[in-house]
């Protein structure tokens, strides 16, 4: 399966001037979502993640996607393993478990993103379901920005990366960018015009 052109063909991919979460800017983004958006590519690229987690052994009773950018990945890849879906979202700025989910004591976990950069949101998931006595098992996403490296992928850990090195972490495609910290910004250097936050954060 080639994601890279899968993201191309429905317009994911963008090019442009882009302000990250991260405060850096990058003259490309993934905006997955454009993707997610046709259940039947969504289905298609979960199953294949399934594959690769199946593969590897890795047992999961429950897929648990931070809102809001993982959940329809986090959804569909569920229903390719099938096993339970929740959620975590942001209640004044702290990934809460809200809605009635729970989490039985030892119950194993894999927390799905629908793209991965350094991790920092799937950590604070799974820090919520840790603290509810649950055993984080691995973590996923469609596609890893390069920062973190997955299981049989060709990039390199680097240190901004704040998955568990213990944890085992599955995608379909290493999509590596070049990002810049703004004063070092060849697109703010030649007077393009300031960098759009495009993700579901506003960031």
């Amino acid at each position: 399966m080639n994601v890279r052109e899968i993201y191309e063909k429905y317009g994911a991919l963008l090019k442009g001037h882009f302000l990250l979460s991260s405060g850096k800017h990058s003259e490309y983004y993934l905006q997955s979502a454009r993707v997610l958006e046709y259940p039947e590519v969504a289905e298609k690229l979960a199953k294949e993640l399934a594959k690769e987690i199946k593969k590897a052994g890795v047992e999961v009773d429950t897929i648990c996607s931070p809102a809001i950018g993982g959940l329809l990945a986090g959804y569909e890849l569920a229903r390719a393993l099938g096993v339970r879906f929740i959620f975590t979202e942001r209640v004044k700025g702290e990934m809460t478990l809200r809605r009635g989910f729970e989490v039985k004591e030892g119950e194993k976990v894999l927390i799905c993103e629908d793209i991965i950069t350094t991790g920092g949101s799937a950590m604070e998931a799974a820090r919520e379901i840790e603290k509810r006595g649950g055993e984080i098992v691995g973590f996923a996403a469609i596609a890893n920005r390069g920062v973190c490296k997955r299981v049989n992928g060709k990039t390199n850990r680097k240190n901004e990366c704040k998955l568990p090195e213990n944890k085992p972490f599955f995608a379909l495609e290493d999509f590596e960018f070049e990002v810049y910290n703004p004063e070092e910004c060849p697109m703010c250097k030649m007077g393009a015009c300031g960098p759009i936050k495009p993700g579901s954060r506003g960031n």
